[in-house]
């Protein structure tokens, strides 16, 4: 069967239309939760471990992988995930610092899937960036690439995990690993061409985890604070989500690097490293939750309900 490009949810006018990224941010203020002493035997909630960690066990935001992507509701933060997707990601740091994306519109909003945005006339020039790019939708799996490995089988992988902060699935019969398309992911339109997808379209995901998209579309970065921004937009009335009519779209004001903007007018932030024992011990807290409501621990957790936490710079 012939699947079209709008049938397939990925097709465009000009340019690529994307299907949908992955993964839930956990936004936390500086919690003020106490270590529990190594004589105690219950174990530990989230917040207790979080309110116990190091400096250690967070990372600050590279400013020269971090768009600010300004809307009039606010700013949206996205980490790009470079280690995954080197091209894709300096083409966008491209086009942002040529401002392609100023002045474009979100286009799309598709309920339990994805928010698109770009450019809806695929008339404006991309500048110094690519117009195709080598489909980045796997690495290679080395052992130089950190990557801490959930307990629990998976649907779409055969081992799954994180990666510098990120979800990542794998496969170490074929040494391959790719980023999983979990709540908040952001990805790379394309269209039926594999090399289509050049960053001049973006999506966000905002509903369930589309794991099947996973390999067959270069996911870049994910939205690391402002999701509400995103995900509570009105929904498209046309097909596949995207708004029918010019007025519908959501302007976006601008697109820069973090890099780019004066410091004081930057976001500090850090996120919560998930290559230490305080992070595993967090993946443990929520696949047997001690919270006092709980009554059955599930003793089980998919790799997109594993929240990352992240928080303001102290």
């Amino acid at each position: 069967m012939t699947v079209t490009k709008r049938e397939s949810g990925l097709g465009t006018t000009g340019l690529p239309r994307p299907a949908a990224a992955c993964l839930l941010v956990f936004v936390v203020a500086m919690l003020g939760g106490r270590a529990l002493g190594a004589d105690e035997a219950r174990p530990r909630t989230m917040s207790e471990i979080l309110g116990a960690s190091k400096p250690s066990d967070w990372r600050p935001l590279d400013p020269e992988n971090t768009l600010y992507l300004q809307l009039e509701a606010g700013r949206v933060v996205i980490e790009l995930a470079p280690d995954f997707a080197l091209l894709h990601a300096a083409n966008i740091r491209s086009l942002a610092r040529d401002g392609y994306f100023d002045g474009l519109a979100i286009i799309r909003s598709q309920d339990n899937f994805v928010v698109q945005w770009g450019d809806p006339d695929g008339k404006r020039g991309l500048g110094k960036a690519s117009a195709t790019l080598p489909p980045e939708f796997t690495v290679a799996w080395t052992p130089a690439l950190p990557f801490t490995r959930l307990p629990d089988v998976d649907g779409y992988a055969p081992a799954v995990g994180f990666s510098n902060s990120f979800p990542v699935g794998g496969d170490p019969a074929v040494k391959q690993a790719w980023l999983a398309h979990c709540y908040g992911m952001v990805g790379a339109g394309r269209s039926n061409e594999m090399d289509s997808g050049n960053g001049a379209e973006l999506y966000v995901v905002i509903g369930n985890a589309p794991r099947q998209l996973d390999r067959n579309i270069a996911l870049v970065g994910r939205v690391v604070l402002g999701m509400e921004l995103l995900s509570t937009l009105p929904r498209g009335t046309g097909p596949l989500g995207f708004y029918e009519k010019p007025e519908q779209y959501v302007p976006i004001e601008s697109v820069r690097l973090a890099a780019d903007v004066p410091a004081a007018e930057r976001i500090g932030l850090e996120v919560m490293r998930t290559d230490t024992p305080t992070f595993e011990a967090l993946v443990e807290s929520r696949r047997n939750r001690q919270d006092d409501w709980y009554k059955v621990p599930a003793g089980h957790i998919e790799l997109c309900n594993v929240p990352i936490p992240v928080r303001p710079q102290p």
